[in-house]
């Protein structure tokens, strides 16, 4: 695919001395710029701050997808995201998912469950660090008919990065007071609880911090050995403790667990 030159001057035309731009703007223009540069099927941006649920700024999906993507994504899945846990190492630049993903990723119970109703060939993330513990990502999307994305697609983005990002941090260097809106009408009429809603899931279930932490890279998508290293434990004691939430959960696969996981982050 060629660049298409007279675009991409005209979303430079219309960036150029603004001070300040709504979201829905600001995604339109990435989208024609992206446009210019590569083919892809959708575009979603999402801000991520700590372990909030994130707040989504911009997206190209019909009322059908965006359940999908963004409604169902944000009441618990987003937790388990590849994207969400490189979003929170606040590391920069452009990524596929196959990138972040963990070694299990793709035959996980998250996977099979909830990304493949996605329909997904690939993903490439624009990951943009924007103060401390806050990072907002840029996705690029392509379906499976559509394909995954080319080696010289993604070269082309990680040349465009520098600009999306400078462009990314200056439209959005508010975006903390979305967030400290959000935890306010989420706390008004509720008692206060320094925890986490993941966190709250795994004192509910009575499990020790090492069973949540191991259980949570379970569900994450990593093998045995890769949480063994992760966590500085032998693959046989990763094993232990997994029989061991098992039994006490009283399921037997991780179907279960991962039900298990959705439904009481429902409820919190």
């Amino acid at each position: 695919m060629s660049v298409d030159i007279e675009t991409l001057f005209d979303v430079f035309r219309r960036l150029i001395g603004r001070s300040t731009m709504p979201s829905h703007e600001f995604g339109d223009l990435f989208r024609q710029m992206m446009r210019s540069l590569v083919k892809f099927d959708h575009v979603v941006m999402f801000a991520y701050r700590g372990n909030e649920r994130p707040i989504d700024l911009y997206s190209t999906f019909d009322p059908a997808e965006q359940v999908i993507f963004v409604n169902l994504y944000q009441m618990g899945p987003y937790l388990l995201d590849p994207f969400y846990h490189n979003a929170r190492e606040a590391r920069s630049g452009v990524w596929r998912m196959r990138e972040l993903a963990p070694d299990r990723f793709f035959s996980s119970e998250y996977y099979r469950t909830y990304y493949v109703q996605t329909g997904l060939a690939e993903e490439i993330g624009f990951f943009v660090p924007i103060a401390q513990d806050l990072t907002i990502v840029l996705s690029l999307m392509r379906r499976e008919e559509t394909g995954p994305f080319a080696t010289q697609d993604l070269s082309l983005l990680r040349k465009a990065e520098p600009l999306i990002a400078r462009l990314v941090k200056h439209y959005y260097q508010d975006i903390g007071l979305l967030f400290d809106a959000a935890v306010a009408k989420q706390r008004k009429g509720r008692r206060k609880d320094k925890l986490n809603a993941a966190d709250t899931v795994w004192r509910d279930l009575n499990l020790t911090d090492r069973e949540a932490a191991i259980i949570e890279l379970v569900l994450q998508g990593h093998s045995s050995e890769s949480i063994g290293l992760r966590l500085s434990i032998t693959m046989g004691t990763v094993k232990v403790h997994r029989r061991n939430v098992y039994r006490k959960l009283g399921i037997s696969s991780q179907t279960q667990l991962l039900s298990i996981y959705l439904k009481k982050l429902g409820e919190h």
